[in-house]
């Protein structure tokens, strides 16, 4: 036998033997869920085989999937990174993966393991050739070698959004009995939409149990450890796309043959309900620590099992960018108990309006109510300007409706979160500070996360300050953000023209000159910003140079893709001050031919906002 023959075969004979001696892996995932369930306390839920599955398994209590929506919130997953470092956190976008860096099934396959997915994706990264054995409606464990380990997703999409909001519905729930949370209106659309969740629940939790008869009726579940979590809260609004608890907690339960159980997590016993703090960038080195296999160092996530089990973090981080068409901006931190969120767009309200989520009759009777000055302070707060920064007690307020950030007992709490998300920030390099228009034209074609490697590009603890000015009602002195609005960096003059649209009326007089000038700034996310303000609170001359800025951006054949949706959405900020160019955004192109598939649909969104039904 040549040696090359030899030693391909010692490769594959010795692969074979170490996976034999590996766990096979089933990951069972639902879509749009938070904790809802019999086993974590809610009466109302119909969940009896989860429940069981829930007794003889380990259940945790603060389980964060890092993103309150589906791409950002499965790009963290598939990494193992967080998606804001990776320049991947917008819903949804589609950029490569940084040099070096693999998706975590490349890193189980290379280890012998048979990897299917069934079969959603949807990363915010390009996926290489071979990330999975089978990406299908098809995929399944069974279609693996003999005696080769497998790693498996079975993923329900029962639970959606989408599926919330059927029509002609025939509820098995009773509406009037359902649990509603304070903050939505107590109306038939409101009950109706929570009772199809609450039914939706219902079903999936009879399709976990054929994913479990499946296994054990191959002979398999001693030789399997099964993961069940939801990929982010439950998709009615205030709850999916909420950057607090209500959008991140997922419920989360695990399940350790005998066989396996010294890689479990730590106290693991039947029926227990463990405090640790866990979150989806845990996922992958999870996975690694479970099989044996090195951790790569750029993996920013902790193994919580496995032979690799590191100690449970302080504090899970969580964000919110742009949602599908619209721009917005939040970073949230928790440490189980309370959570911190600062918000980068204050001026802008949660209430923003996606044309997806506008869908759901939630949504629409919540927004006429809120026109027609017909809510309670607590559901209203969801359509006013956002606070620069809130703090919740979950203990007291599990809902997060009562904002402490002011509160003189909870000073040390707030100031606690709001250092370590700041040193979580800078660590990671977070690129969500950076416009994406302008992340995406440096990149050219590249890594966001490589382009910004270092400060000569990205000087991130001077941008994250600035942000913090820029975006604190507290700072009024204008004079540190007209000096940062000359800064060579075009990332600080962004933030600084951003502190100025906040700042508005009040400083306009003695920011013009500044303000006339950087409106032929040479980066479009800035001027876009400063023609906002300049058509905010300008003459009539001024403002009519400022839409031309806005509509000449908001062409994507004269400027692009993502420099298009900034432009739009300063447009719509406008309101009726942008009333005389509604004809000419309504002719504006909508498309280019080199718009990726997952990301055309939002201009033309913005434009049917701007020329139908308004804000």
């Amino acid at each position: 036998m040549k040696p090359l023959a030899f030693l391909l075969l010692f490769f594959v004979f010795t692969t074979q033997i170490k996976a034999a001696d590996r766990p096979n892996i089933l990951w069972i995932t639902i879509e749009d869920t938070s904790p809802n369930l019999g086993c974590y306390g809610d009466t109302f839920a119909r969940t009896p085989n989860l429940d069981a599955f829930a007794a003889r398994g380990q259940l945790f209590q603060h389980a964060w999937s890092n993103a309150p929506v589906c791409a950002p919130a499965r790009t963290a997953i598939i990494t193992g990174m967080y998606p804001p470092s990776t320049g991947a956190e917008h819903m949804r976008s589609q950029v490569p993966l940084p040099a070096g860096v693999e998706m975590y099934p490349q890193l189980l396959r290379r280890a012998g393991y048979y990897c299917t997915n069934n079969n959603k994706e949807d990363y915010n990264h390009e996926k290489p050739k071979g990330t999975w054995d089978d990406s299908s409606k098809k995929a399944h464990w069974k279609n693996r070698a003999a005696n080769q380990p497998f790693f498996a997703i079975f993923n329900s999409t029962t639970t959606h959004e989408s599926q919330n909001r059927k029509p002609n519905r025939q509820l098995i729930s009773d509406p009037s009995k359902v649990p509603l949370p304070p903050f939505h209106p107590d109306t038939p659309e409101v009950r109706g939409d929570w009772a199809q969740c609450y039914d939706n629940i219902a079903t999936m939790d009879g399709e976990f149990q054929k994913h479990l008869d499946e296994l054990t009726a191959a002979g398999l579940a001693e030789d399997t450890i099964i993961f069940f979590y939801g990929d982010h809260g439950t998709g009615l609004p205030r709850f999916k796309r909420w950057p607090g608890n209500g959008g991140m907690q997922v419920p989360f339960i695990v399940h350790f043959p005998k066989k396996w159980q010294h890689l479990a997590p730590q106290a693991y016993s039947p029926g227990a309900k463990s405090e640790e703090l866990i979150s989806f960038v845990d996922l992958a080195p999870t996975l690694l620590s479970l099989i044996g296999e090195p951790i790569p160092d750029y993996i920013q996530g902790r193994p919580f099992c496995g032979t690799k089990r590191a100690p449970a973090p302080e504090y899970l981080h969580g964000f919110r960018s742009r949602m599908d068409e619209r721009q917005d901006f939040m970073r949230s931190i928790t440490d189980g108990r309370y959570v911190y969120i600062r918000h980068y767009m204050p001026h802008v309200p949660y209430g923003l309006r996606l044309s997806y989520q506008s869908m759901m009759p939630t949504m629409q009777i919540w927004e006429k109510l809120a026109k027609a000055n017909q809510l309670n302070s607590v559901q209203a707060d969801y359509w006013k300007p956002k606070p620069f920064e809130a703090l919740y007690d979950l203990q007291s307020d599990p809902w997060e409706t009562v904002n402490l950030a002011s509160s003189t007992d909870h000073t040390e709490t707030l100031h606690r979160l709001r250092a370590a998300q700041q040193k979580h920030l800078v660590n990671i390099r977070d690129l969500g500070f950076i416009p994406e228009a302008e992340r995406i034209r440096t990149a050219a074609g590249n890594s966001p996360r490589d382009a910004f490697q270092d400060d000569s590009t990205y000087p991130v603890q001077e941008v994250v300050a600035l942000a913090n000015l820029a975006t604190d009602p507290g700072q009024t002195d204008p004079l540190p953000l007209l000096t940062a609005l000359e800064n060579p960096n075009p990332i600080l003059r962004y933030w600084a023209a951003t502190g100025l649209l906040i700042r508005g009326q009040s400083v306009y007089t003695d920011a013009y000159p500044a303000l006339k000038k950087a409106l032929i700034d040479p980066t479009p996310s800035v001027q876009i910003i400063i023609a906002e303000i300049v058509a905010r609170h300008g003459d009539a001359a001024d403002q009519q140079e400022a839409l031309s800025i806005l509509l000449k951006l908001a062409n994507v054949e004269q400027s692009d893709w993502f420099t298009a949706v900034e432009a739009l959405n300063s447009v719509i900020a406008l309101g009726d001050r942008a009333a005389t160019i509604k004809d000419e955004i309504a002719a504006l192109p909508q498309s280019l031919p080199t718009t990726p598939k997952r990301l055309a649909e939002y201009v033309p969104r913005l434009i049917e906002t701007l020329t139908t039904s308004g804000e």
